[in-house]
């Protein structure tokens, strides 16, 4: 169908609706499939009119076009299945089933039979996954948020979601317009014809042969409207062919101008009217709307730059040696030399400067977390562990995700082009954006569920003068938002891979963003819906990110292929075509290589252990370091603006910061300037002004409080180190002593020592059932429920309900949560039919991931049970001998290790019912076992104390080693001894009723704590924080001792009076076994001697345990470890 006839579908559509035709509009909406009325088919949703909402929907699409057809009618016949279960209309579920649902099955057999189980149950709410399922219509109102984003996503839907913008009565209109001229073609016009047909010209009979006035007035519109302009033609169809231009109007991709970029995460916000020297042919492949000349969809700038092109003005310079400058900077100002060391946590994924504050570093984790360091004093100066901020607004594909595997990965976060704002990009569907000021406070800004999978990458960019976020993802897109309200502004579809990164950047006040996929695909696209100017294929084939130099005239890529081949190129843009490749990769690189530029003048890499640098003008490599050792295969690594400070990651879950000269001199005189501040101040210092960020001013930093001394590099403009030594003298009173510091650090620890339940956030879960002492406890790895065994052998399981106090659903310590069953009040309950009735038995229990099934043991057989209904799925191990302890496998959940109290360990594998091999290597039963996937290897403890190294591949023992008793104990040691490894897998925490210890995968000892003065019970329990901060302790007198898990020095003491009872705490209870929140590092549970469990948090007022240097507060220090101690008498081993 031509775009006339299409444009005129639309204008009957609009004459149907304003003659109220609203059926007959519907069906045409339907059969034309021109556009897609969103609130007709909203309210066909909501009314249940399913048949309808089918047959209303094959109009656009079909159940197999593609994946995103696909989920919008299986969620539709999902909640219609759902409906008839809940109205207890078996046989309708049943044809539904069978009827609409089966065709799925080829796609996803197991979803099909996990479907077909919920005819089984009793109230299909039991499912984990449905537990949250309200009443009809709110869980319609659900489910269609979710359709209008996948029906948004869908290309097969572009264009077709809005309807095009002319005037009402549009159609009255144009026949208007034919009556009037052909009125004014009658050879005797009447003043007022009478126009009775619209079947045939009209004409006017024979008169006295004067030609009359045109008509005021016809029975269609009344008066003739002014002629107007019609909207253009063409454009509208869903798919836009290529038009290939001339080759004479178009040359290559773009000019160069000289802007300043600092990375190329940040678009710097547009100049103004530049007069670039260049002219700018960029646009390689155009895509022109069919029928429409081949460059009307060009802005008015980009327009004029053709023109210049066309004209043939010579002033086109290409990329060569003589076209820059010569530079004064040498390999010398290279950062080289390792100044800092800081100790991360858990592995680094993504890193980026402050763009003004120069020692600031963001830095991104694997377990989600985002920190932000002061390099210069070594000090974190925020830290924010993974959590949705809203659930409930968050698309049912994500929530269903998380569900299923909660661990989630920061692939990407950068600065804003202020630092006023930075974004981080998750390994699952979301964006959040935060807000900071120079204080080091991060406030959340925006939550965006941006992409289906994963969003690889995140940046800022300028369009139309207005900051923008530009995300790309596994779902082949890429999307602009609107950086104030989260608004998509732009969806760029095209790529037939997922999206790797984008680049944004600007040229002559043109605005575009590169884009890579991880077929190796380069593509651009300027701010409009007319789909991609270039299609070229990156060296590699594979993973690729680009980069401008930092004055924004050279652009480089650097990509690796998926066979470790490693490629750093410069681009030629006026031609689109490689113009340098760089040399001295290694020839399979381990892992997907990283790159930088500084100074326009350098590149730097990570490969092969080892940073390589290159001069941008030289292929050969210039130098290289390897950070004095310990850095991965492939590091990656971020300069700071002036190129001084290089941060790099570590293979130990860590970053070193390498510096030049100046990066030197700069952290020397911070230091300096910290210190002399210390001592205190005689003058005033910098007065925190209003600081206007990119969002607008931000709260909470006045010029009209009293002057606060603050931390120079926090708050200035960036300044050139070429001039800071005769600056040093006259700015020390610009930096805020760390003893005035007002933030969280110094609330957290007005009580070290909480003995007062006012001081923390205490809740004991109500509990109907028999007590009985708790001694297996666990969070669900989704955050929202807690598990408790007892010893007999009953299972207990809070789940914290949705409300206004807690929307999220998350466990707290300010919502009481509900003790759940299923509907029939069965228990979850082990089999104890062969345990010896002597002495309580050893118990052990194991979650699986997702949270649906949990295998546990209490001296019987093991069980395993399914979480939603609390039926025995099956059991095996029967006793003798007991099964004591119970780990999955890391790769394989079909694989559980099982301690057992004859000493052995025994491989097992669930799905054929066999054991795979037994270990032997201890002399009592085993109480602990920890994997580790980095080392590939698994760690045994047992109550003879013992330690032992398993290989996973041939589960042979690599090496055993007793727990070193303390000074002064009895030796050898006994006892139950468990293990756990740090979140960075190779750091192992030890803990014994004597000490805990941290030991390292070949079982060195580096650092040990014992109990004494004010913590000098036995110890009872520990366990790693979520972020692996922390080590939360439990002891045998109740109290409960919060250490650094770097140095092992006690943060605070929690005393039994501060979360128990008068009554209770003049008995001896105390915490048999702790757990740590999945994803708050400050919450806790504690499974105690009585039967009780408690949650327990910081008070409103203090946010977090602990936080400023221990010895300041007094607190007790740890004692290294012998073997620490002969290696590095004065530091601690990093980890």
């Amino acid at each position: 169908m031509s775009s006339l006839s299409r444009e005129l579908v639309f204008l009957i559509l609009q004459f149907l609706d304003e003659e109220k035709f609203k059926k007959t509009v519907h069906k045409l909406e339907q059969e034309s499939g021109f556009f897609f009325n969103m609130k007709y088919f909203e309210d066909q949703v909501q009314a249940g009119e399913w048949e309808e909402v089918e047959k209303y929907l094959s109009g656009f699409t079909k159940v197999e076009d593609n994946r995103y057809s696909m989920k919008i009618f299986f969620e539709i016949r999902k909640q219609k299945y759902l409906e008839a279960l809940d109205r207890l209309d078996r046989a309708k579920a049943v044809e539904i089933l069978v009827r609409d649902l089966k065709v799925f099955a080829s796609f996803n057999e197991d979803l099909f039979k996990e479907i077909t189980q919920l005819l089984t149950l009793d109230n299909f709410r039991q499912n984990e996954q449905l537990s949250k399922y309200g009443d009809t219509k709110s869980a319609r109102n659900i489910m269609l948020v979710e359709l209008k984003k996948l029906i948004e996503a869908n290309p097969l839907f572009r264009d077709k979601l809005a309807f095009p913008a002319f005037k009402a009565s549009r159609l009255r209109t144009l026949i208007n317009q034919s009556l009037n001229w052909q009125h004014q073609l009658c050879k005797n016009p009447r003043p007022n014809p009478d126009i009775k047909t619209l079947f045939t010209d009209h004409t006017c009979a024979s008169s006295n042969g004067t030609r009359g006035p045109p008509p005021a007035n016809n029975p269609l519109t009344g008066p003739v409207p002014k002629p107007g302009v019609f909207p253009p033609l063409g454009g509208h169809g869903p798919f836009q062919p290529v038009v290939s231009p001339s080759p004479s109007a178009i040359a290559g991709w773009m000019s160069s101008a000289n802007l300043s970029i600092p990375h190329a995460a940040v678009a710097g916000a547009p100049p103004g009217l530049v007069q670039a020297p260049n002219s700018a042919a960029f646009l390689k492949h155009p895509r022109a709307p069919p029928g429409g000349p081949g460059m009307d969809y060009l802005t008015a700038d980009s327009e004029h730059l053709i023109k210049r092109f066309r004209s043939g003005q010579p002033d086109e310079v290409s990329f060569s040696g003589s076209s820059h400058p010569s530079n004064i900077y040498s390999p010398d100002d290279l950062p080289k030399t390792v100044i800092r060391n800081l100790n991360q946590g858990s592995n680094v994924m993504s890193m980026d400067f402050h763009p003004q504050q120069q020692t600031v570093l963001l830095v991104g984790t694997n377990v989600g977390d985002i920190s932000i360091w002061e390099v210069g004093s070594r000090e974190r100066l925020a830290l924010k562990t993974f959590k949705v901020w809203d659930i409930s607004s968050c698309s049912m594909p994500f929530q269903t995700t998380l569900v299923k595997d909660a661990t989630i990965s920061v692939n990407r976060c950068v600065w804003g082009p202020d630092g006023s704002i930075l974004g981080v990009a998750f390994s699952k569907h979301i964006v959040q954006i935060y807000t900071y000021n120079p204080a080091g406070e991060l406030r959340q800004h925006l939550e965006i569920d941006a992409h289906i999978g994963g969003v690889n990458d995140i940046a800022f960019a300028h369009p139309n003068k207005q900051l923008c976020i530009v995300t790309c993802g596994d779902d082949k897109t890429i999307k602009v938002w609107d950086a104030v309200a989260g608004r998509r502004q732009y969806t760029f579809e095209g790529h037939e891979a997922p999206v790797y990164s984008v680049c944004p950047h600007y040229k002559e006040n043109i605005q575009f963003i590169f884009s890579t996929a991880i077929d190796g695909k380069i593509k651009a696209w300027l701010y409009d819906s007319l789909g991609s100017r270039v299609d070229y294929d990156a060296p590699g084939l594979w993973c690729t990110t680009m980069a401008y130099s930092a004055d924004g005239t050279r652009l480089f890529s650097c990509g690796t292929s998926k066979d470790g081949e490693s490629h750093l190129v410069e681009w030629n843009e006026s031609e689109g075509a490689i113009k340098r490749t760089y040399s001295g990769f290694r020839k399979r690189s381990l892992g997907v290589v990283q790159f930088d530029t500084t100074r326009n003048r350098f590149l730097a890499a990570g490969d092969e252990f080892q940073i390589k640098f290159w001069d941008m003008d030289n292929t050969n490599t210039l130098t290289y370091t390897d950070g004095d050792g310990g850095l991965p295969a492939s590091p990656r690594l971020r300069f700071n603006r002036e190129g001084s400070l290089l941060a790099v990651t570590t293979s130990d879950n860590g970053i070193k910061v390498l510096a030049n000269g100046d990066g030197q001199r700069m952290l020397r005189m911070l230091e300096t300037r910290v210190f002399d501040g210390a001592r205190g101040f005689s003058e005033a210092g910098n007065v925190k002004p209003a600081i206007a960020g990119s969002l607008g001013p931000i709260p909470n930093v006045s010029a009209s409080v009293s002057p606060i001394f603050e931390r120079t590099d926090r708050t200035q403009q960036s300044m050139s180190l070429g001039n800071m030594a005769t600056v040093e003298c006259s700015r020390v009173a610009d930096v805020k002593p760390r003893i005035l510091d007002t933030g969280d650090k110094v609330k957290s620890w007005k009580f070290p020592d909480t003995a007062d339940s006012s001081q923390l956030k205490t809740l004991k879960l109500p509990d109907p059932l028999t007590a009985s002492k708790v001694v297996r406890l666990l969070y669900t790895n989704s955050g929202l429920a807690v598990l408790a065994l007892a010893t007999n052998a009953v299972h207990k399981l809070w789940k914290w309900p949705r409300n206004e106090r807690n929307p999220s659903g998350k466990s707290s310590a300010s919502s009481v949560p509900q003790l759940w069953q299923p509907t029939n009040g069965a228990l979850m309950s082990n089999d104890t039919n062969d345990v010896k009735t002597t002495e309580d038995p050893v118990s052990c229990i194991a979650l699986s991931k997702n949270d649906s099934y949990v295998m546990s043991a209490s001296g019987g057989k093991v069980s395993l049970f399914n979480m939603m209904t609390f039926k025995v799925m099956t059991t095996f191990m029967p006793p003798p001998p007991a099964a004591t302890y119970l780990a999955f496998h890391p790769q394989d959940n079909n694989i559980i290790a099982i301690g057992m109290e004859d000493s052995t360990i025994q491989i097992y594998n669930v799905r054929v019912d066999e054991v795979k091999t037994k270990l032997k290597g201890h002399q009592k039963r085993i109480s602990g076992l920890a994997f580790s996937q980095s080392f590939n290897i698994l760690v045994s403890s047992g109550a003879d104390a013992q330690l032992c190294v398993w290989s996973m591949d041939g589960w042979e023992k690599k090496k055993s080693r007793p727990v070193q008793a303390p000074p002064g104990h009895p030796s050898p040691l006994v006892g139950d001894t468990r293990v756990q490894f740090h979140n960075n897998q190779s750091h192992l925490l030890v803990v014994h009723e004597s000490q805990i210890s941290i030991y390292d995968a070949q079982l060195e000892c580096s650092r040990s704590w014992y109990p004494r003065d004010t913590l000098s019970a036995a110890i009872s329990s520990a366990i790693y924080s979520c972020d692996g901060m922390m080590i939360i302790t439990g002891f045998c007198d109740g109290a409960v001792g919060l250490f650094d898990a770097d140095s092992l020095s006690l943060r605070c003491r929690i005393a039994p009076t501060a979360y128990l009872s008068s009554s209770v705490s003049s008995n001896i209870t105390f915490p048999v076994v702790i757990a740590a929140h999945p994803s708050d590092p400050n919450q806790f549970a504690l499974g105690m001697s009585d039967g009780a469990v408690h949650v327990i948090e910081p008070s409103d007022a203090e946010t977090k345990w602990g936080g400023s240097t221990p010895q300041d507060n007094g607190v007790l220090p740890s004692i290294p470890s012998s073997s620490a101690l002969n290696s590095q008498p004065s530091e601690t081993p990093s980890r």
